[in-house]
């Protein structure tokens, strides 16, 4: 199965280079370092330091990796990280984060699991461990560790029963790839049974890294800029929203009987579309303005209904500068995203009820007070409509997801702890 798996991936390069290029168009970022893609480094001195190699492929898995890279860096000092991504996104989001390391972080991009690219990064970097963030099992990349005896480690580790499902279809080529990982820390003990189902041997479950990030002084700082140029009027943020589910909520927006001077802060998930969603707010006779346009010191205009978060890397800021948080990729059975941050800031949660890559952490944040699930966008513009006219209410379901947040901190040491044995 592997075999073939391999001669697809060597059939289908041309097609995959050629959309790199046409995704350029609208992020160039995809048009650089295609060396790295391909497996090729030129000629560098072997490094002073031992490689930790740490894959992070977008955004959400390198803010979620900032506690683990902290924590590997303080228990290993004299290693290095070399981090690697998918995405330019994701690779700038590593630069921004971790740039306060200098030298002892080395950003690059993942090879191509063609077998051959991947072990060309292996002796290259001569990583002595290969830790993969929440969901990456790459065949080639797992098998090409396993020859070169490199432990492979999955960490804060996901794993759906509907990913479940698509997984065992493929049968032979992932079970075989799950049995050459060497560890799996799990976020959940729902996770780890399901992983074990593929064939894992060592599981343990940590919990989620996610609780232990670390809100940056500068995104608080920036949110209450932002927050000075919105003003007193109340603010509905709609974050990290994915293709299908703007309309939905624009749409709604109409129909709602939110405070008339409240704002609607509306962030998808996506740079390349930024522009489709400005027109599709413009479409609906809404006025707009960007936050890219906001120069320092400018205010948000008072006949603006839907300020447009088109800029990267300040999620935080966003959550910040809002009074309540609707979380995205929950409208639509896309799987909803990260709840825990907006939760760290202390601000009422909503949330859509397709949510099964965050099934547990959902059912908990609901359970504790701090989230609310809403059926639809109808429902959502009703639920924040009631919360922004009560602001006892509002502060009280804030205080309950701050303390939600606060209580399942902790992954970061007992990974640390998990993966030690595999690295003196």
């Amino acid at each position: 199965m592997r075999l073939l798996y391999t001669l697809a991936w060597w059939l289908a390069l041309p097609l995959v280079l050629a959309r790199l290029w046409l995704r350029g168009r609208q992020e160039p970022g995809y048009r650089q370092y295609w060396g790295e893609r391909l497996g090729f480094y030129g000629r560098q001195p072997a490094p002073a330091m031992d490689t930790i190699w740490l894959h992070a492929v977008s955004v959400g898995e390198t803010r979620a990796a900032e506690p683990l890279i902290d924590a590997l860096l303080a228990a290993w000092p004299a290693c290095r990280i070399v981090l690697t991504h998918m995405t330019p996104t994701g690779r700038a989001t590593g630069k921004s984060l971790f740039a306060k390391h200098g030298t002892r972080l080395v950003q690059s991009y993942l090879p191509y699991d063609t077998g051959a690219m991947p072990a060309r990064f292996i002796r290259h970097f001569a990583p002595r461990i290969c830790i993969l963030m929440e969901t990456e099992v790459w065949p080639n990349l797992i098998h090409q560790c396993n020859r070169y005896k490199v432990p492979v480690v999955l960490a804060n580790a996901r794993l759906s029963q509907r990913s479940l499902g698509k997984a065992q279809r493929l049968g032979k080529l992932i079970t075989d790839a799950a049995r050459g990982i060497t560890l799996v820390a799990a976020q959940t003990q729902d996770d780890a049974d399901r992983v074990r189902q593929l064939g894992v041997r060592d599981v343990v479950v940590t919990g989620s890294i996610k609780f232990d990030v670390v809100v940056p002084e500068a995104a608080l700082a920036t949110g209450a800029a932002l927050r000075a140029a919105i003003g007193a009027r109340p603010v509905l943020l709609c974050a990290s929203t994915r293709e299908g589910e703007e309309p939905l909520i624009l749409e709604a927006l109409a129909r709602a009987s939110l405070p008339p001077d409240a704002l609607l802060l509306v962030v998808p998930r996506h740079p390349q579309r930024f522009d489709e969603v400005e027109k599709l707010i413009a479409a609906q006779g809404l006025a707009v303005q960007r936050r890219s346009g906001l120069a320092q010191g400018d205010a948000v205009a008072a006949a603006t209904q839907v300020l447009l978060g088109d800029s990267m890397g300040e999620m935080f800021a966003y959550y910040a500068a809002c009074d309540c948080a609707f979380v995205g990729g929950s409208l639509l059975p896309l799987g909803g995203q990260n709840l825990i941050e907006p939760a760290a800031l202390g601000k009422p949660v909503l949330i859509g009820p397709h949510t099964f890559n965050f099934a547990l952490v959902t059912e908990q944040a609901i359970a504790a007070g701090g989230a609310a699930l809403v059926a639809d966008a109808d429902a959502l513009m009703a639920q924040a409509s009631a919360l922004l006219q009560d602001p006892a209410r509002l502060a009280a379901m804030g205080e309950k997801a701050l303390a939600f947040a606060n209580q399942h901190r902790g992954a970061t040491p007992r990974t640390i702890a998990a993966i030690q044995p595999l690295l003196p």
